[in-house]
């Protein structure tokens, strides 16, 4: 046995392909082993044995064979590349394994090909094996059967493609093998468990015997749903799924997700062969069919009907066919071939499906118009064919032809119809029926409900209910308005009876479709009849309709214009007057408008008017106008005054001056009065007829533009040029186009009827006086600004020489945008109508192409002339073809229905004559243009047939094909194009020009897309093989059009469409595909409106030009140093060159890199406003999209390209979020730098960042959202004004993302929304929101909701627009919506409104359900709350004053918002809460507000503090019992019950009813006494001390004064108030829950009760006093003692203050002080030392010392003193570590005075008297602070590093560095970056001259956001009397800031700072601040809790009950919103200052 030792040696691999099996054999167990034991799949070992696996399952020894087996089945589950194995290994299988005797062989080969699978390699085995069932070895054949059942069942049809087996299936069952049968058998029973009745059709032509014996085998299937046990390596997750419900209970119902997709996925038509039929067909069909005898006609038929029964058919050209069937239907006698080509088409529908779409606009109507047929049978059949063919189509395409039928007078198709549409639009999914199809449908459907025949009526319901059910009644509701209760009720019913087809694949993939493209579709849409006559533009669901006036009626026709143009104009508007609608008026007789006119004119006036002499008619009319300019409105009788001043002699006045007053007294009347239509028809005449006087006629003008104002442009227009234009004088014609001119440029084109004055314009152009043709000239320059190059196709046929002047005019108005309007805004909000809620308003609402008159040419398209055009000489082909062109010529603009033209035309298109193939693309190209987008229908039938000429052989037949297609698909869009098969069948075409063509066409059209239709993917296998054309420019083309395939079809579509390539190829393709993949564009992001062709234009949107705007400011020097990081990735990173597809540079590119040191923003002058210029003039798109389009994203990215540094835009147009990151990054580092350049771009910036709105990414989200903030916040530092334009581009879009699932963002939007208010009018925001509560997301409603009450909160009901009723309505029809959350949103907005408001509210809000309102009143009830009246009123109007009194505009740039600013943000903070009382009031803030605007002049109004007793002072800004909330209105939701009981109480005590007091003090005393019960008070303790010392407060100032009150019930209410407090302090746990500022505030009320001398004189007075004494002892003792200290501290502070407290109050507050020092050795440990001694070092700063020694008494001194000794005394050295709150210790009297007692201290003891007593207390402090510097700067640097706080982390250091000036900050520096120490001193050098430029009159006072304004009035003399005492000494900062404060204290207000954040705002000096707030901010926000320092309160949650459970509404403010108020009331201080200087 030598040899055997020989291979013994020999490596595995070697082993495995020796020749000696016995050697193989063991090689194949090794490797087995070897196999099992490497871990890592991707190692290199398994590279090795790649070419032997083939040979392991194929070896020719059977016992070697089955080894090699087991480790073939090792490697393929183990090795990474395995799969490269899969074709070769599953053959060897199949052919050498599957024949084997061996039961375990074949077992394992089984295996093989399952692990194959699950390495997702399933279609190449799949392959194999059914390669194997061609075999002719009947073992092989069962083997592989039994495999792919084994795969299918564990796998499941998802992963097995059933289609190739099901198509073997039949030849399986024909096998004469019987073990072939029945295995063919069980895989067929297999296939029925997935797919159940999708396997008949396929099998029905079996045997017989052997499909019953299938179908018993069926039945007994289980009916659960199967599903997959088996997984792919990538469904890892499912898998794990999968096994925890195996675990969890065998076969539980989980896996949702999975068995959905799964069971219906497979539709039995995909599996079904295509049968061709056309060639089938007899051969004498055709004329079989024209027969005169029926019973031909019906063989013909008949032998149709046969051919149609096959399932699926071959797509073919049915053109003829069609049209005969058709011609049957619509024309034949006898009713029973009717029924019969009915069937059909029913046949060919259902055959063809989708391919069928494009003949069912031809047929629809025929069948429709058919249903006039009485016999059941006939209908039948019309209604299996309609709905048939309504499947293959969608209601989109023919929704035309259907409304079109609906008016038909016969009742039977009217009910036909309805019942068809009800059948249709079960077939719809919400998104599929839109808005713009609902209307017209609704429309014609509520005639049918009113006809008089009961079968319409029921039909119409019917239809009515489906559509209520489909779209849902919010969708459909706005439709219905006119409809009585009874029907409604009925259509209600209707719906509830309506089953749903949804899920129906058949129609559902069609509907699916369609939903997106109908968006940015013209209304003219596909169907014939484009625009028949006017009336069609009423029925037409056009989505562009976006002009209110314009919408409903269409062109208002000459004869009723009133009605027309009144209706639809003016009651979409609705006036923001005190009327709402518009005004109709009956004409009233002349006797009646005599004594209307008597009952207010004067006598004298009305006997003079028809005087004859001349001055007594003049004195008439100024007592007539004098009479009219002291009318009220609603006194006005308009109608008589003007029938009065039309009495003789009217309008044929003769003195000029008579005539003068009289225009201007009707213009007086128009303005000031209710002016209706009618009043305006009777002075209409007499105003046109002076309109030209030389004297009167600007009188008149101005008379009309009153009008104007009154009846709105539209109407008023129309009627005065018909006037004009019906007499003859030219000087009337003349100037009534002048006015008309200008009117247009002050209300704006909005509704205007552009056809009606072209008629007109025409008429003037052709006028002989040449006035009125320069007049008419002007007025269409005036209307080309807004309508743009359209309005030129109605004048071609003008003479030259005019259309030479008429274009110089419209050059003239090029590059113009039209200007604002000025006028109709103030009394006709936009929008408004039903549906309001789509339509923004755009100008020119409709498309002017859809104004233009279109003929029908459909008539003379005649059947010699297509004979001319198919005649077989071509010169009379070219007659044909000429006269065609002619035809158009003429006709210019046509309807659809073209005849028979479309099929003459086709044929011509294969001509042979190529001059005639370029006749005739040159007439589809001008048909293209004729027939507008209705040329969508002939696309299919004449638009491919023209991509069929992209490939003929000559250039310039390609180049007109070309163009003509771009000229369709323009008019069209690219949805139907990319539909159906028929562009795939092109490309298959292996013709190199044609491929090239379309490829190339492809790759222009399709980036430009947002979705494509799912067809598209029928084209890629086409593609594959363009790649591996033999013609050069077929592959370049191919793979530039690549990536756009990707962009819409994903990657993994495209990898999986390899899979059917040869192995070379796929290799190749997917190569491609990779570097395809890296520059795959974004996909453009969403349209709004605006088709494919821009035409209507937007007239300017209402914007303030951005002029006044800070950009001028050009002083900052921008010095932005490269990152070097971010340059490098910048430049490397690919420019994918996107839309021409060009190969991508991944070079980093050099110069790039050097680039980046530039600015980001580059300031282009006056670019920000020539971008809205352009807008306005239509010169680009309107920014407006529900997703976003790529037209938008190109529009972008050429207008940053001037103004933002090329290597960001590359980054911010990436296709990947990452750079997207970047950018953001880069942008916010930049922000501070580059403020100008941020301001002068700010409008792409947002409209950029409204783009990544539509990202999916949650990152780039964030990053967005952060940046917003940080951007607002530096606009309103800037004080910068968001334009109209920038605002409208960017608020809705933010406003969508208030909906966001995630919370985090949810808020950040919402803080930034809040920002917005300081730069942008809340009034103008409250549109947007509305608008967002109409959203279909149910949280994005509830958020707008409670955005909206925090408005109406913060600004009063002036901001609701349009009106607050109407807004109110608005809101309150959310109570009744389905969620929850938005009806609670929606109560909560309207119970914060009625705070404001008062019962008013109800009015307002009109009637609603009962159900609604009793849920409101309950609500309201709840509340508890009365009304104060509206508190903000005044700040609404504040700026206009400020108008008159400076016009210093930069402080009018800000509006009303900042004011209320403070107050949102409150308001805001309290995140999904929106019962918020009322914050802050806002008188301080208002009083800035004038002090800025008073130069200088000092006004005192109000009388001196000194007279008032400290709580008067706090009297009128603090109204005590409306501000009390009690239960607020989400408790029920959020908390146990008691939590809001408690509430409700607590809320009761502070009642001015004494009663109401006592019993709920009573109740509270019960709870606090029973130990169980009393820890339900936690958390409640701040809000009852609050509402006790409020009731206190009342008591004093209220109750106490009345003389009628019973003083025994006040006894008995203080005996109540004082026994419930005592309950309260003696529990500890509780007593410790009072905040500071509470506590003083309660002290401060105790003590004021002490030394109430009314109160001794009371019978029981003493006893009171008594019993308060022992209160406060409790108080001192109980409470937290840190909290205590802090505010007896802050009380004596404030005592000592304020003048107007007695000495006696000083002296208590002093001795509770003395006995907290008592207290103070056992309670020491538990003070937090730092905060009293902070409050010590304030204190002693307002007092110093010489200040504390010139007081009367020595007592402040010596309590001082007291304290701080016993402080000393009891901490010894270790008081000195606890100065840390103290910013700068070097200023305070505190750390000397500290040192000297300490050294005191220690020389009494002795202790330590050496050197540590000479060097003082310093080096104690010293050595503390040695310790702690290194550690603070460590902190500060960390913060310089991290991305975030890096501002902040520099603004420390600058600061540590002015303290600690000798601080080495050296070491730090030294082992950092080059570039890191360079960045630390420019920004230290930047903060520098930043603060110095401030600094000399700014200091910082950290103040909180509470402080925005709760200061009485009183406070302006203070300040500015003691500015004046200053005497020309320079005052440095601080001092103003300490008379700030002092003032502020004086008022109980806040000065305090948030501890836990110290701010780092602070300048120059820091002034210390008091940290306690007074109560009146503790009823607006618990900040005490913010203020507790953290060491202590940690624990407590600040958003848990602890917030929310207060009564008193909470709010916690952010501190960066805190932030931003701040330096808002910084700036405004400093200017009063300067201004006082």
């Amino acid at each position: 046995m030598g040899d055997d030792s020989e291979w013994m040696k020999l490596p595995i691999d070697q082993k495995c392909e020796h020749k000696l099996w016995k050697a193989r054999l063991n090689g194949y167990e090794e490797a087995l082993k070897l196999f099992q034991k490497i871990d890592d799949e991707k190692s290199p070992e398994w590279s090795k044995y790649l070419g032997l696996i083939k040979k392991f399952v194929t070896d020719s020894n059977a016992v070697a064979q089955l080894k090699g087996l087991e480790a073939a089945l090792a490697y393929v589950e183990n090795a990474h590349v395995a799969g490269k194995t899969t074709g070769e290994v599953a053959s060897g299988v199949v052919n050498k394994v599957f024949n084997q005797p061996k039961a375990r062989a074949k077992e394992l080969g089984l295996d093989i090909c399952l692990m194959y699978i699950e390495i997702e390699k399933g279609e190449a085995v799949q392959e194999e094996l059914l390669k194997g069932l061609d075999n002719k070895n009947p073992k092989i054949i069962v083997a592989c059967i039994e495999t792919l059942r084994k795969a299918l069942s564990e796998f499941g049809s998802k992963i097995i493609s059933l289609k190739p087996i099901i198509k073997v299936l039949p030849k399986l069952f024909e096998s004469r093998e019987k073990a072939v049968r029945d295995e063919a058998k069980l895989l067929a029973v297999e296939i029925y468990r997935w797919i159940r009745d999708a396997l008949r059709p396929p099998l029905q032509n079996i045997n017989s015997v052997q499909l019953k014996e299938l179908e018993e085998e069926w039945v007994k299937v289980s009916s659960a749903a199967p599903k997959q046990t088996r997984f792919l390596r990538s469904q890892q997750e499912l898998k794990a799924k999968f096994e925890q419900q195996q675990a969890v209970g065998g076969d539980a119902d989980g896996g949702g997700d999975d068995e959905e997709e799964a069971v219906p996925q497979v539709d039995a038509y995909e599996l079904l062969e295509a049968v061709e039929i056309l060639s089938k067909l007899p051969k004498d069909f055709y004329e079989k069919i024209e027969a005169k005898k029926w019973q031909e006609r019906k063989e013909a038929l008949e032998a149709v009907e046969l051919l149609v029964k096959n399932p699926k058919l071959e797509s073919g050209d049915y053109a003829d066919l069609v049209k005969v069937l058709k011609k049957v239907v619509g024309k034949d006698t006898n009713v029973m071939l009717v029924a019969l080509a009915a069937k059909c088409l029913t046949g060919l529908a259902a055959g063809l499906r989708k391919k069928f779409g494009q003949y069912a606009g031809h047929v629809v109507p025929t069948i429709l118009e058919k249903f006039k047929e009485k016999k059941p049978q006939v209908v039948q059949a019309l209604q299996e064919a309609i709905d048939a063919i309504f499947l293959t189509t969608t209601l989109q395409n023919i929704s035309e032809d259907v409304l079109a039928v609906m008016d038909n007078k016969n009742p039977t198709i009217k009910q036909q119809t309805s019942l068809f549409i009800a059948r249709s639009f079960r077939h719809c999914t919400p998104s599929t029926l839109p808005k713009s199809l609902l209307k017209p449908f609704c429309a014609a459907l509520l005639k049918h409900i009113n006809d008089s025949a009961p079968e319409v009526r029921d039909a119409g319901f019917e239809a009515l209910g489906t559509a209520l059910k489909v779209a849902g009644e919010k969708a459909v509701n706005p439709f219905l308005a006119d409809v009585d209760k009874l029907k409604l009720d009925r259509i209600k019913e209707c719906a509830e009876k309506v089953e749903l087809v949804y899920g129906k694949k058949t129609g559902g993939a069609a509907e699916k479709k369609e939903g997106k493209p109908i968006i940015g579709k013209t209304p003219a849409l596909s169907g014939t009849g484009g625009d028949k006559e006017t009336k069609d533009a009423a029925t037409k669901p056009g989505p562009l309709k976006k002009a209110p006036a314009v919408k409903p009626g269409g062109p208002p026709k000459k004869g009723k214009p009133a009605a027309a143009a009144g209706m639809g104009g003016a009651g979409a508007k609705g006036k923001k007057g005190p009327e709402t609608k518009e005004i109709f008026e009956s004409e009233l007789s002349i006797e009646v408008c005599e004594e209307k006119a008597a009952a207010v004119l004067p006598a004298s006036c009305i006997q003079q008017l028809d005087s004859g002499n001349w001055k007594e008619r003049l004195a008439c009319m100024e007592e007539f106008q004098k009479a009219v300019e002291l009318m009220e409105r609603s006194e006005m009788p308009c109608q008589a005054l003007v029938r009065m001043l039309a009495k003789k002699p009217g309008w044929k006045e003769t003195n000029f001056q008579v005539m003068q007053m009289k225009l201007h007294i009707v213009a007086l009347i128009a303005q000031k009065g209710n002016f209706s239509k009618t009043s305006a028809q009777v002075v209409m005449d007499g105003l046109v007829d002076k309109v030209g006087d030389v004297k009167c006629g600007s009188n008149a003008k101005e008379a009309m533009t009153a009008i104007a104002e009154a009846c709105q442009l539209p109407w008023t227009a129309e009627q005065v040029v018909a006037m004009a234009f019906s007499q003859k004088n030219p000087k009337n014609q003349s100037e009534t186009l002048n006015w008309l001119s200008n009117a247009i440029k002050e209300f704006g084109f909005s509704g205007l009827n552009v056809k009606a004055f072209i008629s007109n314009v025409k008429t003037a152009l052709a006028a002989t006086n040449p006035a009125v043709r320069t007049s008419a000239i002007t007025l269409l320059g005036v209307m080309y600004l807004y309508v743009g190059p359209p309005l030129r196709m109605f004048f071609e046929d003008e003479k030259p020489a005019l259309l030479s002047q008429i274009d110089a005019e419209f050059e003239k108005m090029q590059g113009q945008t039209a200007p604002a309007p000025t006028r109709g805004i103030s009394r006709h909000s936009g929008g408004g109508g039903d549906d309001g809620e789509e339509e923004e308003q755009e100008d020119v609402g409709n498309d002017v192409v859809d104004l233009l008159p279109r003929t029908d040419i459909g008539d003379k398209i005649t059947a010699e002339l297509v004979s001319k055009i198919g005649d077989k000489n071509w010169k009379i082909r070219k007659e044909g073809l000429d006269e065609v062109t002619s035809i158009i010529n003429d006709a210019k603009f046509i309807q659809p229905n073209i005849g028979e033209l479309p099929a003459a035309l086709k044929s011509r298109l294969n001509d042979s004559n190529k001059i005639l193939v370029q006749q005739t693309l040159s007439i589809l190209q001008q048909l293209a243009t004729a027939m507008g987008p209705n040329i969508k229908q002939h696309v299919k039938n004449l638009g491919i047939p023209v991509i069929t000429v992209l490939g003929d052989s000559k250039n310039n037949v390609r180049a007109a094909a070309l163009a003509t297609v771009n000229a369709w698909a323009e008019q069209t869009g690219m949805k139907e194009w990319l539909e159906g098969e028929d562009l795939s069948e092109e490309l298959k075409k292996e013709n190199p020009f044609l491929r090239q063509e379309l490829l190339g066409w492809l790759a222009e059209k399709l980036p430009t897309l947002r979705s494509v239709p799912s067809d598209l993917l029928l084209c890629v296998p086409h593609l594959y093989s363009c790649l591996e054309d033999r013609n050069g420019d077929v592959r370049k083309k191919a793979q530039d059009v690549l990536p756009f395939f990707m962009m819409h079809l994903g990657f993994e579509k495209m990898a999986k469409a390899t899979g059917k390539l040869k192995p070379t190829s796929k290799d190749q393709v997917l190569a491609m595909l990779e570097k395809a993949k890296a520059n795959m564009p974004a996909k453009p992001a969403a349209p709004a409106k605006a088709s494919s062709r821009v035409v209507g234009g937007a007239a300017p949107a209402k914007f303030q030009p951005a002029s006044a705007l800070a950009e001028d400011s050009g002083s900052n020097t921008m010095e932005s140093k490269p990152d070097p990081k971010k340059a490098k990735a910048g430049g490397a990173s690919s420019k994918a060159k996107g839309v021409q597809g060009k190969k991508v540079l991944s070079k980093p590119n050099l110069k790039e890199d050097d680039d980046k040191s530039g600015p980001i923003f580059i300031i282009v002058p006056n670019g920000k406003e020539q971008r809205m210029r352009d807008e306005r003039g239509l010169k680009v798109l309107k920014w407006n999209f529900t997703t976003p389009r790529d037209e938008y994203i190109e529009q972008l990215k050429t207008q940053m390209s001037s103004c933002v540094a090329k290597w960001l835009q590359d980054e911010m147009f990436h296709a990947d979020f990452q750079h997207h990151n970047k950018a953001l990054a880069v942008m916010i580092e930049h922000l501070e730098s580059e403020k100008d350049g941020v301001i002068s771009c700010l409008d792409l910036i947002l409209k950029w960042l409204t783009l990544r709105f539509f990202d999916t990414n949650t990152s780039v989200l964030m990053k967005a959202l952060e940046y917003l903030k940080l951007l607002f916040n530096l606009l309103s530092q800037e004080e910068y004004h968001l334009t109209e334009n920038e605002a409208s581009s960017f608020i809705p879009y933010l406003v969508l993302k208030v909906g966001e699932p995630k919370d985090v963002i949810r808020k950040d939007v919402r803080a930034i929304l809040n920002r917005m208010c300081l730069i942008y009018p809340a009034s103008k925001m409250f549109t947007f929101i509305m608008e967002g509560t109409k959203s279909k997301n149910s949280k994005q409603r509830a958020e707008c909701l409670e955005e909206l009450g925090c408005l109406v909160e913060s600004y009063g009901m002036n901001v609701c627009q349009p009106t607050p009723g109407k807004a109110l309505k608005e809101m309150a029809t959310h109570i009744g919506d389905r969620d929850n959350t938005v009806r609670n949103a929606a109560l909560n907005t309207i119970v914060t409104v009625y705070n404001v408001h008062g019962d008013q509210v109800f009015k307002l809000i009109g009637n609603l359900s009962e159900k609604d309102m009793s849920m409101l009143e309950e609500r309201i009830k709840r509340s508890a709350k009365r009304p104060s009246a509206a508190p903000v009123r005044q700040a609404e109007e504040k700026p206009q004053r400020t108008q008159n009194i400076s016009a210093n505009a930069s402080m009018l740039r800000k509006g009303p918002a900042e004011d209320m600013s403070s107050k949102l943000n409150q308001n805001r903070n309290m995140g999904s809460h929106s019962e918020t009382t009322h914050t802050v009031p806002r008188e301080f803030q208002l009083d800035l507000d004038e002090i800025e605007n008073d130069n200088g002049t000092v006004r005192c109004e109000m009388p001196a503090l000194v007279q008032h007793k400290l709580d008067d002072i706090f009297e009128p800004v603090l109204i005590p019992e409306p501000k009390i909330r009690a239960v607020s209105p989400h408790f029920d939701d959020m908390h146990s019950n008691t939590a809001s009981t408690i509430n409700f109480v607590i809320s009761q005590v502070a009642s001015g009813d004494i009663n109401t007091s006592v019993q709920a003090l009573a109740q509270i005393d019960e709870v606090l006494r029973q130990e169980d019960k009393a820890e339900a008070m936690s958390g409640h303790i701040d809000q009852f001390l609050i509402a006790t010392f409020m009731q206190l407060r009342l008591i004093y100032n209220t109750h106490m004064a009345d003389e009628k009150l019973d003083k025994d019930e006040i006894v008995k209410l203080y005996s109540c108030i004082i026994g419930s407090m005592i309950s309260l302090f003696q529990i500890e746990s509780l007593a410790r829950e009072a905040s500071t500022g509470v506590l003083k505030d309660l002290m401060h009320g105790l003590i004021t009760l002490m030394l109430d001398s009314r109160v001794e004189d009371l019978e029981e007075g003493e006893q009171v006093i008594r019993s308060v004494n022992l209160l406060v002892v409790k108080v001192l003792e109980k409470s937290d003692q840190t909290n205590i200290l802090s505010a007896l501290l802050v009380l004596l502070q404030d005592s000592l203050l304020a003048t107007a407290s007695s000495p006696k109050f000083s002296e208590l507050v002093m001795k509770c002080l003395w006995r907290m020092v008592r207290l103070l050795p056992e309670t020491i440990n538990s003070i937090n030392l730092d905060r009293i001694l902070l409050d010590i070092h304030i204190f002693m700063k307002v007092f110093p010392k010489e200040k504390l020694k010139q007081c009367k008494s020595e007592f402040p001194i010596r309590t001082l003193k007291t304290l701080l000794h016993t402080l000393c005394k009891l901490k010894g050295p270790k008081i000195l570590d606890h100065l840390t709150m103290i910013d700068n210790k070097n200023e305070s009297e505190l750390e000397a005075h500290l040192c000297r007692v300490m050294k005191h201290s220690m020389d009494q003891t002795g202790s330590k008297a050496d050197k540590d007593t000479e060097k003082g207390a310093s080096r104690i402090e010293e050595k503390a602070s040695k310790a702690k510097v290194n550690d603070i700067l460590a902190e500060i640097f960390k913060k310089i590093g991290s991305k975030e706080n890096t501002k902040e982390g520099l603004a420390e250091l600058y600061e540590y560095k002015k303290k600690y000036s000798d601080a080495d900050i050296e070491p730090f520096l030294k082992n950092s970056s080059q570039f890191f120490q360079s960045y630390v001193e420019r920004g230290l050098r930047l903060i520098e001259t930043e603060r110095e430029g401030k600094g000399r009159i700014a200091a910082s006072t950290g103040i909180s956001p509470q402080m925005e304004g709760t200061c009485v009035p009183a406070s302006t003399h203070t300040v500015s009397s003691s500015i004046g005492n200053t005497n020309g000494e320079e005052v440095g900062p601080s001092v103003y800031l300490e008379r700030l404060k002092i003032l502020r204290q004086r008022c109980g207000l806040d000065n305090a700072k948030q501890e836990d954040r110290p701010p780092l705002t602070s300048l120059l000096s820091k002034p210390a601040v008091p940290t306690v707030a007074s109560s009146t901010d503790m009823l607006h926000s618990k900040l005490s809790q913010l203020r507790e320092s953290r060491e202590q309160y940690q624990h407590l949650d600040l958003d848990s009950n602890q917030t929310h459970s207060s009564g008193i509404g909470t709010t916690l403010a952010s501190p960066s919103s805190a932030a931003a108020n701040i330096d808002d009331l910084k700036k405004r201080l400093e200017r009063i200052k300067s201004s006082r200087k």
